[in-house]
């Protein structure tokens, strides 16, 4: 956990460095803090008391829920297409999920670290309207980088495709761990961030520098 946080920060930085400010520079450096704030997070809630591992899974947990509006807006920003009606309605989602695990009391029931990663307990049906959320945006967000790929020019094509791999690097080895050990759909928010360091990698390395190359 530490180490993958201080690898996302360190790219949170570098990208705000190393390339030109623009929006695209700032959604993606976005993505990178909040994805280090839950690695951050999670390594609070398994060395803290029960108090304090609360704060913490709501903090963790407000992180992630933004992230899948900022990759799909990510995908816009890089088709260079306009849609307000379903970045609104993707905004609108992570924020009212946000405002509940940061205002509900009794959001989570308590947590269990299992080494390599963290089970977060929600209380029904939080935990499976926010599984529902996460993988549907997740979906929308592919979904449309194929399909705006299809007509786009080279440097956009390549960025798409690359954001699409960015994607699948932490859905397909999610998916595996849990077909190979079930118990562990119980953690896919920890397992599922603790491989998106390579989607990581893949945005501040690969997708900012082909989006903001000259043409």
């Amino acid at each position: 956990m530490v180490g993958v946080f201080i690898i996302e920060v360190a790219l949170g930085i570098y990208t705000l460095v190393r390339y030109k400010m623009s929006a695209i520079t700032r959604l993606a450096a976005s993505i990178l803090f909040l994805l280090a704030i839950f690695q951050l997070s999670e390594f609070q809630v398994c060395g803290r008391s029960s108090t304090e591992a609360i704060i913490w899974s709501r903090v963790g947990y407000i992180a992630i829920a933004l992230l899948p509006a900022l990759a799909l807006h990510v995908v816009f920003m890089i088709a260079r297409k306009k849609s307000r009606m379903l970045l609104g309605l993707a905004y609108g989602t992570a924020v009212a999920f946000a405002v509940v695990f940061g205002s509900h009391a009794g959001a989570f029931t308590g947590h269990q670290c299992a080494g390599n990663y963290a089970i977060f307990q929600l209380v029904p049906p939080i935990g499976g309207l926010f599984f529902v959320y996460y993988y549907f945006w997740l979906a929308v967000g592919i979904g449309f980088s194929l399909y705006f790929s299809i007509k786009a020019n080279e440097r956009t094509r390549q960025a798409l495709i690359l954001l699409v791999f960015g994607y699948l690097s932490f859905l397909l080895p999610t998916g595996i761990v849990n077909a190979i050990d079930p118990q562990t759909i119980a953690g896919i928010p920890s397992i599922m961030c603790g491989f998106a360091v390579i989607f990581a990698l893949i945005l501040s390395l690969t997708i900012v520098p082909t989006v903001l190359r000259k043409k």
